[in-house]
């Protein structure tokens, strides 16, 4: 089972890395519109903000199962937008 402190710091460090590398590639790449990858950025703003009101859930009977879950979404989420960011 994922402890709460060990999946929020996975959170952060995940969504931390794709919005690196998007605003890597805006720098990177001057000449390409921008508003894609700032999508990319307020999407992973927003699975970010969802996973950790997920994680803070307080009313959950079963919490290894509950843990689990958010472990295979924030996997699932996370390889969409890197998918999206390789696609720019």
């Amino acid at each position: 089972m994922a402890s709460k402190r060990l999946l929020k710091k996975d959170v952060n460090y995940v969504f931390g890395d794709i919005i690196d590398a998007a605003y890597i590639h805006q720098m990177a790449n001057p000449k390409e519109d921008p508003a894609k990858s700032e999508a990319i950025v307020d999407e992973a703003i927003e699975n970010y903000d969802e996973i950790i009101t997920k994680i803070n859930k307080r009313d959950v009977e079963n919490k290894k199962k509950h843990f689990n879950e958010i472990q295979v979404e924030l996997e699932a989420k996370a390889r969409d937008l890197v998918q999206k960011l390789n696609a720019l």
